[in-house]
């Protein structure tokens, strides 16, 4: 009786696609790559060569959609998937949304007509609420961005308490006008927004939050009208780098002295949150290692289809500097 990659799959005790994996090089581990030919040489199956060969050109490939990729966070994410795909011999597909669920969806069947091996993903929350209806034919990891309970394995930073952190630290500072400046299309801003509000309630503060679409143009416009305001914050939180960015710019071009007229804190450890005067403070993200934690989330989903969904949520570190200055007296 001809003995085929099913047998050698179920003597393993693995899936067909590990077999394949396994046997073409693929991204598995060592000790299941050892466990499969062991059960290659149990069976006594010989593969064949050419058809694996098509096989493996057409499952080799990792899809990355990613929300903006001017957005500095996301370019060094971008990066540390690549490393991580290139250590394991795959290629990558990079999309960019701009925040716009029209392209996810076009991507996402991008990469279902590219039959790819699996995808790492920065939903917006319109399509987060869809993730859950859908079934694909491909393992799903998130980042940056938590999906429907349950559904997709993923990996965020603990935002609640990244955001609590700064304005626990411009309250330290003596700043009690705290505003907060948050993105509107992700559950990233969402949850920084619910600690920001919470901590502002810890500290006896009232809230004052806008919200605008999370790019530098747009917080430039925001914050441009709203420190024109005869009661504008003297602290400002912003929920990412490129808003950040325009915040500083809008400062700028009203000839505000950052901190003493305003105070700044956001995310994102960038160089020009460092040169640029007065230095910004920040939370840094543990970037390099979110990228690789959601290769070796989506590299474990396709050995264990069937393992429960699993949440890694890893924690951002406080990077003070000048722009948060204690409030003058």
């Amino acid at each position: 009786m001809k003995v085929g990659i099913r047998d050698v799959a179920r003597v393993a005790g693995v899936s067909t696609a590990t077999v394949s994996r396994a046997l073409g090089r693929g991204p598995v581990s060592e000790a299941l790559r050892e466990q499969v030919e062991a059960a290659v040489r149990t069976t006594g199956y010989r593969p064949n060569l050419s058809a694996r060969r098509l096989r493996s050109q057409a499952t080799q490939t990792i899809g990355l959609i990613v929300a903006d990729i001017r957005n500095p966070f996301f370019t060094a994410v971008s990066r540390a998937v690549e490393d991580a795909a290139f250590e394991a011999d795959m290629r990558v597909i990079l999309c960019n949304t701009d925040e716009d669920p029209v392209r996810e969806a076009m991507y996402l069947r991008l990469m279902e007509e590219e039959r790819v091996t699996g995808v790492i993903f920065a939903p917006t929350l319109a399509t987060t609420k869809a993730l859950g209806e859908h079934k694909f034919d491909f393992p799903v990891v998130l980042i940056d961005r938590s999906g429907p309970p349950g559904a997709y394995d993923s990996v965020v930073l603990d935002n609640m308490s990244a955001c609590a952190t700064l304005v626990d630290h411009l309250a330290a500072k003596g700043h009690s006008r705290i505003g907060g400046l948050f993105g509107s299309t992700s559950s990233t801003a969402a949850e920084r927004r619910a600690g920001y509000d919470a901590a502002m309630r810890m500290h006896g503060l009232s809230p004052e939050v806008r919200s605008v679409p999370p790019n530098a143009a747009a917080a430039m416009a925001e914050v441009t009208r709203w420190l024109g305001e005869k009661d504008r914050p003297q602290a400002l939180v912003v929920s990412n780098g490129l808003i950040l960015m325009g915040a500083v710019r809008a400062a700028r071009a009203l000839n505000l002295s950052l901190p003493r007229d305003l105070a700044l804190a956001g995310f994102d450890n960038e160089p020009w949150t460092e040169l640029a005067e007065p230095g910004f403070t920040v939370i840094e993200q543990p970037v390099a290692e979110i990228g690789a934690q959601a290769m070796r989330l989506l590299f474990e989903r396709i050995d264990r289809p069937d393992q429960p969904v699993r949440k890694v949520v890893l924690s951002g570190a406080l990077v003070p500097r000048g722009s948060t200055r204690a409030a003058k007296g």
